[in-house]
């Protein structure tokens, strides 16, 4: 039995982390195993506060050792990770990574490395944004940053869509196959711009911004899952990123149309296979 590794955070409600990722790549049609780096009552974003803990990394290698001694980690075909709680989880994730490669060298790892975003400075635990540029950035096939992370994973501002294109260019020298800048700020005021690049070339795709009293928490996750998901499932790099681009967006206009803060995974679930809307892409 075949299976993604999903390791990111979790939320008993709504829909971040694992909470907004597993369910997705189950719906096309995948086994997935979580580990949870995170368990919190709810996103961080809410005003009421949060309650939870992060799970150290001792407990992360031992959930992940449970599953060495069923003898599964050749059937591991895929490597999600997310938000990571503190220094420790991303020394372990080098090391979960290396391992399941050990037994199946075919093992895609897609790394979104949570840092932050240009309004909220960094999130992420002291030390975590370093770990993540110089050990995690680099092991990754597939890496899924937003413009901020992406700067800094080059080391280098980006302003336009020159810059963009061109530090995609810059970060697959670093290790990563594909770059999927996840969101890129200033390119467009007029439509939500994600780009992607490889080593044929660079496609920029763009969805109509939706008006939300709140932005729904963990879009990128579900970026990062559902791309995974469409590549794993035999969809070229380039219609895998079209692909999520639509569903993506089709799960946003969901969440709009309820009025909710929330991502409406559930209700907007065959969107993640069948999308209701089609955007083209552009070719750079």
């Amino acid at each position: 039995m075949k299976g993604i590794l999903s390791i990111q955070s979790h939320v008993t409600y709504g829909h971040a982390g694992n909470g907004c990722a597993v369910f997705p790549m189950q719906r096309m049609g995948h086994e997935v195993w979580a580990i949870n780096t995170v368990q919190f009552s709810n996103h961080t974003q809410h005003p009421q506060g949060w309650t939870g803990q992060a799970h150290d990394a001792k407990q992360i290698s031992e959930i992940f050792e449970g599953l060495a001694k069923l003898n599964v980690l050749s059937q591991i075909k895929g490597i999600v990770t997310g938000y990571l709680g503190g220094p420790s989880h991303c020394d372990v994730i080098v090391d979960i990574v290396q391992e399941v490669r050990r037994h199946n060298p075919d093992c895609l790892y897609f790394c979104d490395p949570v840092m932050g975003a240009p309004d909220k400075g960094c999130i992420v635990s002291e030390g975590v944004a370093e770990l993540l540029v110089s050990k995690v950035m680099p092991i990754a096939d597939v890496i899924v940053p937003n413009q901020f992370e992406l700067s800094q994973f080059i080391g280098e501002p980006i302003e336009t869509l020159e810059q963009a294109k061109q530090a995609c260019a810059k970060a697959m020298e670093k290790g990563p196959k594909i770059v999927l800048a996840k969101h890129l700020h200033s390119v467009s005021d007029e439509a939500f711009t994600m780009m992607f690049a490889n080593a044929q070339g660079s496609y920029l795709a763009q969805r109509p911004h939706l008006p939300f009293e709140r932005q729904p928490v963990g879009v990128g996750d579900l970026i990062t899952s559902v791309f995974a998901a469409g590549y794993l499932n035999g969809l070229s790099e380039v219609e895998a990123f079209q692909h999520c681009n639509n569903a993506v967006y089709g799960v946003l206009k969901t969440t709009q149309e309820k009025g909710e803060w929330e991502l409406q995974t559930i209700a907007a679930q065959q969107e993640f296979v069948s999308p209701s809307e089609q955007f083209d892409l552009t070719s750079l």
